[in-house]
């Protein structure tokens, strides 16, 4: 299994992917100073960034974990979040309250994602024309 890491420190990674498999790092505004809407869509749109840095997109989608350091901001997230998401395709999703690592920071989402079904054929252990690694 071949292990990819993007956009790291010496802390941490952005996205960390394996043959079908992407996790990323929890994402926040870059841009602090928008309200609760604001701040979702600019996570989400990182989200796909990364996503399609991996090889994958929100179409598949496995989970997905939301903290909000106010909880009477649910709506207003939730209002972006499903304007975004592939309603065909939800992942499974938990939304807390909870104090993030600065307080102008209204929301941080992280997600895990298969990659595409293309390249988790070429993995697939049923496929009897595959080759051992």
């Amino acid at each position: 299994m071949t292990i990819e890491r993007h956009r790291s420190n010496q802390r941490m990674s952005q996205v960390v992917a394996s043959d079908s498999m992407v996790f990323l790092a929890g994402q926040v505004a870059k841009d602090a100073t928008t309200d609760i809407a604001g701040q979702t869509a600019q996570i989400l749109a990182q989200i796909e960034e990364l996503l399609a840095l991996a090889g994958t997109d929100k179409s598949n989608l496995l989970s997905a974990n939301i903290w909000l350091p106010d909880i009477r901001e649910f709506q207003s997230m939730n209002a972006v979040w499903d304007a975004w998401i592939d309603g065909a395709n939800p992942p499974v999703r938990a939304c807390v309250e909870a104090r993030l690592a600065r307080p102008e920071l209204k929301v941080e989402i992280q997600v895990t994602a298969l990659r595409s079904q293309a390249r988790i054929a070429d993995h697939d252990p049923l496929n009897p024309k595959q080759v051992n690694e």
